[in-house]
């Protein structure tokens, strides 16, 4: 069984819609990745100097503008690739248009480097790759088994679900990959969502208000 003590998890709001971000570190290589950073690029590249952690890359649960708005900036001070799931290639190419449409100050940001698989194993503590589409085609979770943490994005809330009226968004399909891909997992597992307090795969299960178990 790996050794999990080395495993460093912080999750913290970062930008203008309260996006949050996390960094999944490890003691041992120093590495780590940091999911959806949403703004505030200070603040994150000061929580990594603070931890001792090179970055080595930017992981996104999805292509809307607030999971990505600080990409850029950590992209040119460390060189880390970004990571995106190939679905959301489109979002990808209109966050200027989707800063815009909410009046937020667009920074531009590079293309992904590397496209996310379902089933992929992430560069850092043996966290895996979930594709559960339906907050957009290629909405991503990222699964750490051996700590029972799961980092659901926008797909799962405390109580409630990932909105589905957005470009690309399908309610049917958010269902199936709640029933399917996350309800399946261990009840106990702390869930980070995409904005809010986290909660628990057993306590969606049982009083989800939108999709119980």
């Amino acid at each position: 069984m790996p050794d999990t003590t080395y495993f460093i998890r912080e999750t913290f709001p970062v930008g203008p819609l309260q996006c949050n971000c996390t960094i999944i570190g490890n003691r041992l290589t120093g590495n780590a990745i940091v999911v959806d950073p949403g703004g505030s690029p200070a603040m994150i590249t000061a929580k990594l100097n603070a931890m001792e952690l090179k970055v080595i890359a930017l992981v996104h649960t999805h292509a809307h503008f607030d999971h990505f708005l600080a990409s850029g900036e950590i992209k040119k001070q460390t060189g880390a690739p970004i990571y995106l799931h190939k679905e959301d290639q489109f979002l990808w190419n209109n966050l200027e248009l989707q800063c815009k449409m909410f009046n937020v100050p667009y920074h531009p940001v590079p293309d992904p480097d590397f496209w996310l698989q379902d089933d992929q194993a992430l560069p850092c503590n043996q966290g895996c790759c979930i594709h559960t589409p339906g907050h957009t085609p290629g909405s991503m979770s990222f699964w750490f088994a051996q700590e029972k943490l799961l980092i659901a994005g926008d797909t799962l809330f405390r109580g409630a679900i990932g909105r589905t009226d957005l470009w690309g968004g399908d309610f049917k399909t958010i269902e199936k990959s709640i029933r399917q891909r996350l309800y399946i997992l261990d009840e106990d597992a702390v869930v980070v969502t995409g904005h809010g307090p986290e909660t628990t795969i057993g306590k969606e299960i049982r009083e989800n208000s939108v999709i119980r178990g």
